[in-house]
Parts: C-alpha cells; structure tokens; sequence
C-alpha cells in the first residue's frame, strides 16, 4: 500500500460514506480499484455519553492507536447484562440480546463501514435441536463479506452438537440445523473455505477435518483425516509445559488458498485480573495442509500473517501493508494480545482487557 493510500485510508476514516468515494476519486484513484484498509484491532471506545463511546483501533501496518470520530454503542465494547457479542466474522459482529434470544449482525465495529447509518441484521430466532443447547455459542462465520448478499450463508456453531445455518437476505430466512454426531467437533469452531466453498471445522486435537457443502443438502459431513508430519523435537520441560495447556485449534486460509492448521496452547495464570482468572499463551504451532491429508510443521509461513481472535481466522500478505512484518501470527483475547515470531516462536505483548478482542480483516474502500 502506498504511503498516499495509506494516508487516504486514515483520512476516510473520519469521513461518511458517502463521502469516501470522491475523496479516492479526486485523488486518481479509479473506481474499481481493489483498494483495502489495512488490518485492525478493536481497542474499545472513549465514552462521549451514557450510552455511547468514540472507536479505539489500532492499525496493524502502523503500529499506533487511532481515535476515531464514529460513535458506537458502549454495550458492544464493555461487558452489559443485557447485550453480548459472541463473535464476528468480516467486520460484522455478532450479538445476542439476553432478554429475547435474538441473534445479530452488527457493523457498528467496522471503522470502515457507515458513521451515520449503522446495520443490524436480525437472524430468525433460534431453533434448539433435541439434546442440544443454543445458550452457549462458540462462534460465527460467513460465507461472503456482507449478509445482506443475497448468497450469503451464516453458520452458528455451539458448544455441543448442533451447527445451524441461515441465508439472512432471503424473504422467509429459516435456520438449517444440524446435528454433529461426533463429538471430537463439540467445542470447535467453524470457519468458510473460499478454496472448498464449504463450511470447515476441525476436531479436537487437530486430526480431522470436518466439511459441510450445503449445495448439496447433506448434514454429514465429508470427513478428512490429517497426518501429523515433520514434528519438532523438543525438550522433556518443553513437552511437559505443553502438555499441562489447554489447546484450541484454528483453520486459516490465506487469500491464495493455502491452508493452516494453527495450535494455540494457554495455560492458567496465577495472577488474576480485577479477580479474574485468565489464561495465558504459552506456544503456537502451525501446520501447512495439503490435498493428501498432511498436516507438515512448520516456522516458515512466507510473507504471510495471521490473525486470531474472538473473530473468524484470516491471514493476510504483510508485504501489502507496509509497516507489517511477515511470519507471525497475532493473538487478541479478553485479557491478552501477543505476537508470535514463527522464525524461532518469540512472544512480545502482554496484558490487558478488551472488551470487544476483535480483528477486522482489511476491507474494501469504494
């Protein structure tokens, strides 16, 4: 990106909408370009109103905080009894209201999308499959960058059995439940291959691969199993740290389509936060997936950088944004945001509190 753009990109941030596309357009800039924001970190917000507070980011190829003028409802970035976000996928984060049990789909944390006209996209209201739960969601995934696209399909993955999906922009949008028979996917969270054009989740444990192609009407799952390869040596202290964590795997795409398998390894911290307990990153591991069920170790994932959060996974080329290092992987939860150097596994980073852990994948300006 070049420092014009980038300067373009910081000055759109303060404009509406409507306003963004001459200010590209004045500037030589045609309208089809395929012009993208860098990526981004929900911060939080600085209250300007009982109800209300100005968006904190801060730019992944800038290495600064940005305090924008786009007002956002406090509830979405501080904890609220009656609103919660359980996740976010392309910008849109989703919330449930505790009082009706309503999902929806909100952009009010996209820096990039509307100041004055905020979406919220009402999902139908839930169906709870027998011998399922709907309480506890482990997280949300679209198919497209928008779910008012008319081919757009949401997926909804709980703690448990059930999967469910919704095409929002339907008339008569009705959820597609499915029961997960196998419980190594109970408490795994889905994401959409753009590669495979199918929702995938893998089990606990990383070794297999469940997908989903709702083309094709099925509710089993094609079923990958995956090979472990090249596995490091480590130490006796190395191996038994890594054994006392508790481990989440995460599917990432980049945008050429390679898959990566990435282990996230946490552990109990003694120190709490305001009386909280809270976890703490110990390691990462990344394995590059090919077509024949290999999952290879590796410390070399390119230019590549990746992203993980209480968001849907996604990587992006660091060499499209200057100021971004490639090879990392960045890591933003309730109480930690770190960045892993996979050339020899460093951690810089530390503790704090986020309310919104959020990382918005770069965005088109129109």
């Amino acid at each position: 990106m070049s420092l014009l753009l980038r300067r373009l990109s910081k000055l759109c941030l303060s404009k509406p909408a409507s306003v963004r596309s001459s200010l590209l357009l004045s500037n030589g800039f045609s309208s089809s370009s395929l012009l993208q924001s860098p990526p981004c970190t929900i911060i939080g917000a600085r209250r300007c109103g009982p109800y209300l507070g100005t968006l904190i980011i801060f730019d992944a190829d800038d290495n600064y905080l940005t305090y924008l003028e786009k007002k956002v409802p406090m509830e979405l970035v501080v904890y609220n009894n009656a609103t919660v976000t359980i996740g976010a996928s392309h910008g849109w984060v989703a919330t449930v209201n505790k009082d009706d049990g309503i999902l929806r789909l909100r952009d009010d944390l996209n820096p990039y999308a509307s100041y004055t006209d905020p979406r919220s996209i009402r999902l139908p209201p839930l169906v709870t499959l027998p011998h399922c739960q709907t309480q506890i969601i482990t997280n949300v995934s679209m198919s497209s960058s928008s779910p008012e696209d008319e081919d757009c399909v949401v997926a909804v993955k709980f703690l448990g059995p059930q999967l469910s999906f919704c095409r929002p922009a339907r008339s008569h949008s009705d959820w597609t439940n499915i029961r997960i028979e196998n419980p190594c996917f109970f408490s795994s969270r889905v994401m959409f291959s753009k590669k495979y054009d199918m929702f995938r989740i893998p089990g606990s444990g990383g070794h297999i691969i469940g997908s989903w192609d709702l083309r094709r009407n099925k509710h089993d799952p094609e079923l990958q199993s995956l090979r472990f390869r090249q596995l490091p040596k480590l130490s006796k202290t190395k191996r038994e740290l890594l054994d006392s964590c508790c481990i989440t795997e995460h599917l990432v795409e980049s945008p050429a389509g390679e898959t990566f398998l990435v282990k996230w390894y946490r552990k109990t911290c003694p120190k709490t936060i305001s009386g909280m307990v809270r976890m703490q990153t110990k390691a990462v591991m990344v394995f590059k997936l090919d077509g024949l069920g290999n999952a290879v170790y590796t410390q070399d994932i390119g230019d590549l950088y990746i992203f993980l959060s209480k968001s849907e996974p996604f990587c992006v080329p660091a060499s499209s944004f200057p100021g971004m290092s490639s090879n990392r992987v960045e890591i933003l939860d309730v109480n930690e945001n770190v960045v892993v150097d996979l050339s020899d596994y460093s951690m810089t980073g530390g503790n704090a509190r986020f309310g919104a852990p959020y990382h918005i994948p770069p965005q088109k300006l129109d």
